[in-house]
């Protein structure tokens, strides 16, 4: 990021400037032919600049250090810039507020964003001229943007809008990065943000227009025409030919023919039969003709053979991450838009391919964030002993981390037998037994006792399949104590099985989870879609199902790809949930929340509201004692 110096006529730098002296070489120059040789002047970069103050004194290291400091911005060079601010910060009569709004800078361009923060917290007192509460509010801005919390960073960005376009100070960058936050909202969002100063509201309806019109050219045009005409000399009219004007040319993918990988053999031919019938179901409602089915488990080179044989404008698959390592190199996967049905850790593909997984660890975050906005503090996380349950537990353990610094309780089981006793032993009721046991023992006569479970759990997260939570349910409500508050309990879409849910819904009353639209009845009307695949196949299993909605969404994504990849707000509306890209053009999912009441499953909406980092909440916690 290019940074311009905030210029600020400063007493003492206009002081040390006039002190000055330029040093004398030491030694004399030759006289050639009567001509006198004159010495190159030495030009240092920021780093020569501080490495030369320091073997000075007085006037001229800080002069010096001033201009290792102004060079460091020009050069981006944030270690630099830090090292000769904080040399200045021993002189008493550094410019105090703009030097330390540098180390802001440096710190927050250094991922070192705690730090950045207490400092920005300890000048808001002392901040008098508009440069400096531009940047300050700017800075702010940057924090919060570099955490994934582009409402809050534009709460910010707009203040700082304001003073720049009121007192004329200069923030270099600003415009980007309101830009690219708003591009990161939702259009619900940007509705909320549709109000405030000319400003404000100038910027958010520039991007409501390129949310609605993107790839509809004539459209946009006229809109920018009409924006343009309402907020003149507005800071947002650089963006039009630099930004918006790309999304005119933004058209859909127009895929008319189609190829799709996915397995025809070996021991996954079962799940490529259910993503047939997803992908045949989607053509009825698309505009593609035509539609050719390989199978990923051949090799590479027939693979390509087959690719070869005729100019598709769109490939889908595979489905199996090592089929997507296998056709990495393939020069037809390579040319043509492709969107793989999986995730890819290790390949180098081009631009134009896109990722699509049912990943359960976006179920995990979507459940975390909703229980740090019920501000649950203890966790209790319940999963099967295998490599993928420990995948989720540790992926959530990490995640968690970033907000909380109580550790999550953790259970493994092995098996139906060894729920019981996980269970027992994390609430710690075998200890209140074994306490009972003990004060029997000094009595002769019956003692009434009721055993008692642990205080601090205030949530249970179950990652078991549908069998081990319809165990695991009874397990958990015996062995809370009756003398606590009963412990919210939630799952994720393993432990929901459509099939079983006809005959038994077991004991799960209460119990919240998470699932795709397609699964939960009364979700998805689209082309009465849910009665046709019932009276076609009644018997298929839940993971046939799930694989049947994802083959749907897959061919309906094409035309939205472009659009979902450049504006991180966007989102569609599919069998399998609300889709987005929010980078690396993989495609994240949220689900639906359902709950099981009296016997049958409800839909319900639970607050999912982004989480606040933890080096920032100490920061928050002082903002609300200052508003007190």
């Amino acid at each position: 990021m290019r940074l311009k110096v905030i210029c600020l006529v400063i007493g003492v730098l206009s002081g040390l400037s006039a002190c000055s002296t330029t040093e004398k070489s030491l030694a004399q120059p030759r006289a050639v032919q009567n001509q006198p040789q004159t010495q190159a002047p030495e030009v240092l970069n920021a780093e020569g600049l501080l490495n030369k103050a320091r073997a000075k004194q007085g006037a001229s290291r800080i002069q010096l250090l001033y201009s290792a400091r102004e060079n460091a911005i020009k050069e981006q060079n944030w270690p630099i810039l830090e090292q000769a601010c904080l040399a200045l910060e021993r002189n008493e009569t550094v410019d105090y507020v703009q030097n330390k709004l540098y180390i802001a800078l440096a710190r927050t361009e250094l991922n070192n964003y705690s730090t950045a923060l207490n400092i920005l917290k300890t000048l808001k007192e002392r901040l008098s001229l508009p440069e400096h509460k531009a940047w300050h509010q700017y800075l702010m801005g940057r924090i919060y943007a570099s955490q994934g919390m582009p409402k809050k960073a534009l709460t910010y960005y707009f203040k700082t809008a304001d003073l720049s376009f009121t007192h004329k100070v200069e923030v270099a960058n600003l415009n980007d990065e309101i830009w690219q936050a708003l591009q990161q909202l939702s259009s619900y969002a940007l509705e909320r943000f549709d109000r405030g100063t000319v400003v404000q509201r100038g910027w958010v309806k520039l991007a409501k227009y390129q949310q609605i019109y993107i790839g509809s050219g004539i459209q946009l045009h006229q809109a920018l025409n009409n924006w343009q005409r309402r907020f003149v000399n507005h800071p947002a009219t650089y963006i039009l030919p630099k930004k918006v004007q790309n999304a005119v040319n933004l058209a859909p993918y127009q895929a008319k023919r189609i190829a799709v990988l996915l397995p025809q053999s070996g021991s996954s031919k079962r799940l490529g039969s259910a993503l047939k019938n997803g992908f045949l179901a989607a053509m009825d409602h698309s505009e593609i003709t035509e539609i050719t089915f390989i199978d990923e488990q051949l090799s590479a080179e027939d693979i390509d053979r087959q690719l070869a044989t005729q100019q598709f404008d769109f490939i889908i698959g595979p489905l199996l991450k090592d089929n997507i390592e296998k056709v990495s190199n393939s020069s037809a996967i390579q040319s043509t838009p492709t969107l793989h049905l999986n995730t890819s850790e290790t390949s180098s593909l081009a631009g134009e391919q896109y990722f699509f997984a049912l990943n359960p660890e976006h179920e995990v975050e979507q459940a975390m964030v909703h229980f740090l906005s019920q501000k649950f503090q203890k966790p209790m996380l319940l999963a099967p002993d295998t490599l993928s349950g420990l995948r989720l537990v540790n992926h959530f353990k990490n995640e968690w981390q970033n907000y909380s610094l109580i550790e999550p309780e953790v259970g493994l089981y092995t098996d139906s037998k060894d729920m019981a006793k996980v269970v027992a032993n994390l609430l710690e009721v075998d200890a209140s037994k074994e306490r009972i046991k003990a004060v029997k023992s000094l009595f002769r006569k019956e003692v009434e006792s009721e055993t008692r479970s642990r205080m601090d759990i205030d949530v249970i997260y179950i990652l078991g399949d549908a069998i081990e939570t319809r165990l695991l349910k009874p397990y958990l409500d015996v062995n809370v104590s009756t003398f606590a508050k009963r412990i919210p309990l939630y799952a994720s879409s393993r432990s929901y099985s459509k099939r079983m849910d006809h005959t038994d819904k077991g004991d799960l009353e209460g119990l919240f989870f998470t699932e795709q639209p397609w699964m939960l009845n009364k979700s998805v009307d689209k082309f009465n879609l849910r009665a046709q695949y019932d009276a076609l196949w009644p018997e298929q299993a839940d993971i046939e199902q799930r694989l049947f909605a994802m083959a749907f969404d897959a061919v309906h994504l094409i035309p939205e790809l472009k659009q979902l990849a450049k504006i991180p707000g966007k989102a569609y509306s599919g069998l399998t949930g609300k889709l987005s890209i929010k980078n690396n053009n993989t495609v994240e999912r949220r689900l639906n929340w359902a709950q099981y009441k009296q016997k049958q499953i409800q839909l319900v909406q639970l607050e999912e509201q982004k989480p606040t980092p933890l080096f920032m909440q100490n920061h928050n916690r002082f903002q609300e004692s200052l508003r007190d």
